[in-house]
């Protein structure tokens, strides 16, 4: 009398995906971590050159008003940037996703034997 097993080959396959799926998350949560710390410093510089022209300006002294000029192209520089993180951020969460769609859809092909062939 032969023994039924559950078919190797299918739970390596559910194992790999689920594996592949962790790595996904792990490297989106990274991503999204990484973004949002580079985000909260360039804001949180950006907090300090606004209470610096807020002083400069409150000063009027004209050296310190003439330096706000500086300030404020500074600030505006930053804003740009915390604008490039995000765009970057979401280009980067977008293709994630769409890589993981593949490799799930493949896996349900895969499964469903269909060869998970997609041409």
């Amino acid at each position: 009398m032969k023994n039924k097993r559950p078919k190797s080959d299918e739970r390596d396959k559910s194992d790999d995906g689920d594996l592949e799926a962790e790595e996904c998350d792990m490297e989106v949560w990274n991503m999204l971590r990484k973004s949002f710390r580079q985000v909260q410093s360039v804001l949180e510089h950006n907090r300090l050159l606004i209470q610096q022209v807020n002083e400069n300006q409150q000063s009027r002294i004209s050296d310190n008003l003439v330096n706000n000029i500086s300030l404020i192209h500074e600030i505006n520089g930053n804003i740009s940037r915390v604008i490039s993180i995000y765009s970057d951020l979401s280009a980067s969460f977008l293709t994630t996703i769409q890589q993981r769609r593949c490799v799930t859809e493949s896996k349900s092909g895969e499964n469903n034997g269909g060869g998970g062939t997609h041409e």
